[in-house]
């Protein structure tokens, strides 16, 4: 076992400690601080992503791949502004909920605390650096961060930043912890330090996270895909559903809620595809069809089962028609990811009814797939999307990243009968 790995483990382990006594107010202190510092480094972080981006050019990584790890001085100033947004959140610590009085007269209930120390693995988006790092220090928690080797320079240079902020608050600066190896078998040895390490947060393609789940010691958090749907019914508004498919189609199509299916309801398959169609093919999106698709869109490719558990994220998409609302819900069953699902629909019995039948972590009627983000949900800069129910499903933000402890306070109340005579 590496022991500068075990080394950097225990004082994340320390720093947690320490970090889980700050009030609110000390915590938001600390994320001003570091809010600055990335815009006072921003030289410095810049110069290091050039250095990625040159090396990620070279080794033939493509353009959507490009543009995640991309850093120019606007987006570290909403990097910025994301970590200033979090400390007008409520903070999640301490709370106490459901206090009920015993027959006995104890007063029972729940506190929320930290986790602990949270592991996040991830890969080419160096604004996953900040907005984990930030997350967890809200929610009291210490992060040790383990970051691809496409974004390695990038993240070294904001991490940096980030420590600086909180020395300058006179706080441990291992609550934020970078692992400075983009070696395996360090992230092997990461994940079976389960007596430090309280949760693995996985974030990146289906590879990894399947290679972190099957070699973890620690719980996961696991999402592996974003198959996401858009199902057009037979009650649909052909104008809001043309524009949740180019917004969920184009805007960003290498995120996991972009969409990568559309299922169209038979009842109106002839005049609402070619519509589809054209405004797809104006986006330069390919288009892989069902038969009963390609009838209508002769230019489709036709589609295979593959192509309905792919997740492409690129401009292509998959497009079935569906007898009825019942088959749509039982193919987006069967494909789909558990992440996001988007109806489009002027029918509230049958809006009503997606929203229940519907499995997935997030759930649309009439919005757009695209709004499956912490922070267009309302929970600030979010730590990742869990498909998988425990102990969270979906975005998760700060209120995620904590449990609850009982609490019982009484008047000397014994389970038993003592006599201490």
């Amino acid at each position: 076992m590496n022991k500068n790995l075990i080394e950097l483990v225990k004082k994340s382990k320390e720093a947690a400690y320490k970090l889980s006594r700050l009030d609110t107010n000390k915590k938001n202190e600390l994320l001003s601080s570091i809010a600055d510092e990335i815009i006072n480094n921003q030289e410095e972080i810049l110069r290091a992503n050039n250095i990625d981006v040159k090396l990620g050019k070279e080794k033939g990584l493509n353009e959507a791949l490009i543009d995640r790890l991309l850093l120019n001085t606007e987006r570290l100033k909403s990097m910025s502004n994301a970590i200033k947004e979090i400390t007008q959140l409520p903070d999640p610590v301490g709370e106490i909920t459901n206090i009920r009085i015993r027959p006995n007269g104890l007063q029972v209930g729940m506190m929320r605390i930290p986790l602990g120390v949270i592991g996040i693995i991830y890969e080419a988006r160096p604004n996953v650096t900040s907005d984990a790092a930030s997350l967890c220090i809200k929610s009291g928690n210490a992060v040790i961060l383990r970051g691809g080797s496409e974004a390695f320079n990038s993240n070294m240079a904001i991490v940096n930043a980030i420590r600086k902020g909180i020395e300058k608050c006179g706080e441990d600066p291992s609550m934020v912890t970078f692992i400075p190896t983009t070696d395996r078998e360090a992230m092997l040895e990461m994940l079976k330090l389960d007596e430090y390490i309280d949760l693995i947060i996985p974030r990146g393609g289906e590879g990894l996270i399947r290679f972190v789940a099957e070699n973890s010691r620690i719980p996961v958090i696991k999402h592996y895909k974003g198959v996401c749907h858009l199902y057009v019914d037979k009650d649909a508004d052909f104008n809001i559903a043309l524009r949740l498919l180019i917004d969920g189609k184009t805007s960003r199509p290498a995120v996991c809620n972009a969409l990568e299916t559309m299922l169209v309801h038979k009842d109106i398959a002839e005049k609402f595809l070619p519509l589809a169609g054209e405004t797809l093919r104006k986006k330069n999106v390919e288009i892989r069809g069902c038969d009963v698709t390609r009838k209508i869109l002769p230019y489709a490719i036709p589609a295979t089962e593959e192509d309905y558990y792919a997740e492409y994220l690129a401009l292509i998409i998959a497009v079935k028609v569906v007898e009825n609302y019942e088959e749509a819900v039982l193919h987006i069953e069967k494909y789909g990811s558990n992440h996001t699902e988007v109806i489009v629909t002027n029918n509230l019995q049958t809006s009503q009814n997606f929203i229940k039948d519907i499995d997935s972590s997030s759930v649309m009627v009439n919005a757009s797939s695209r709004f499956a983000d912490g922070g267009e949900l309302g929970l600030g800069a979010e730590i990742g999307i869990s498909t998988s129910k425990l102990h969270a499903y979906g975005p998760m933000g700060l209120e995620a990243l904590t449990t609850k402890k009982f609490i019982v306070i009484g008047n000397g109340q014994t389970r038993h009968k003592v006599d201490l005579s």
